[in-house]
């Protein structure tokens, strides 16, 4: 197929408007956003509480995210099943435009267009799995600003925090600041989320030059301090030395709660406001045993690593390691 015909069956039969050429604005250097050579990207995540007028827009937001994704998905899909003809994200943004300015789609106007981009780019990060449609109700809502998209304001009382304000929006999040960021440092990227049980966070990306940690020797000698870590079904961690960590059997503690409240949803009417309750009751206490496993993991790899030098890990199939447990035959690789 030739370049005229490509052209043709993007610009006429996909809807890809031409590319646009400014002949008269003036021409300026585009600002790398590379991270310095001695910097490194840290992300940080802090909880907030929006006001209603804020979440109904963040509620459009995710909402306009997910389907111009969908969207930009069906999109290059279709043009390579039936044409055969590649779509890259220029011309998906591109096609973005005129989305916006169709009348049934207007209200993509309603949310910032460097979000709307941002959920385009996904399909071109390489990821090794196609990707699939996103749901409501199933996806996780998120959105993502560029700089150009939010605009912080550094609080000189308490450097490192201050305020978010994001595109669309016109009061700043009211945001939980747990630890302060770099002080003097801009974010470079903010991701909104909002999961299952109702809760928003902001994740904030920042560049932070990182001090290596002291080096750990054996006490009384210069020998390099290291541990091997075995990482088992019975414990969940066990070190050379004979240290135990147990698993927290959190879906075990909380079972007979789980199981009380996947009854009374089966009780509900289906679309009722009382089926939703409930299964946000279920998607609150699913976090809450989200949040203690993903915690005491930190608090175990953070110990682990400020006491040791060197971590020596056992390479293990686990799905070898269930059938063994099973009686069947098996056993783990060692590396």
């Amino acid at each position: 197929m030739g370049e005229t015909e490509t052209a043709h069956i993007k610009r006429e039969v996909l809807g890809i408007g031409d590319r646009q050429k400014h002949h008269t604005r003036k021409a300026t250097p585009l600002k790398s956003h590379a991270k310095a050579p001695d910097a490194h990207h840290r992300l940080y995540r802090f909880r907030f509480y929006p006001t209603e007028e804020q979440a109904e827009q963040l509620q459009r937001t995710f909402g306009a995210c997910r389907w111009v994704y969908n969207e930009g998905l069906a999109l290059r899909s279709g043009a390579w099943e039936r044409y055969r003809v590649n779509v890259g994200f220029a011309e998906t943004i591109r096609a973005l435009t005129g989305w916006k300015r169709k009348e049934e789609t207007a209200w993509l106007r309603d949310v910032s267009s460097t979000v709307l981009q941002q959920s385009l780019r996904l399909f071109f990060k390489g990821e090794a799995r196609y990707p699939r449609r996103k749901k409501k109700g199933r996806s996780r809502d998120t959105a993502t600003y560029v700089r150009t998209g939010f605009k912080w304001v550094e609080d000189p009382g308490r450097p490192g925090t201050g305020l978010i304000t994001l595109a669309k929006q016109s009061v700043p999040l009211d945001i939980r600041w747990s630890r302060a960021l770099p002080a003097g440092e801009v974010p470079v990227r903010l991701s909104v989320t909002r999961d299952r049980a109702g809760r928003y966070f902001v994740s904030v990306l920042v560049e932070e030059r990182i001090a290596p940690l002291p080096v750990v020797f054996v006490p009384g000698t210069r020998e390099q301090k290291a541990v091997g870590v075995d990482v088992g079904l019975a414990s969940l961690v066990i070190l050379d030395d004979g240290t135990k960590f147990d698993h927290p059997r959190l879906l075990k503690r909380y079972a007979e709660k789980l199981a009380r409240l996947q009854r009374e949803l089966h009780r509900k009417v289906r679309g009722s406001k009382n089926r939703q309750k409930v299964r946000e009751k279920i998607a609150r206490l699913y976090a809450l045993i989200s949040d203690v496993r993903r915690d005491m993991l930190n608090q175990l790899t953070t110990r682990l690593v400020r006491e040791n030098q060197v971590l020596v890990v056992e390479d293990l199939s686990v799905r070898t390691l269930m059938r063994a447990a099973r009686g069947k035959d098996g056993g783990g690789r060692r590396s």
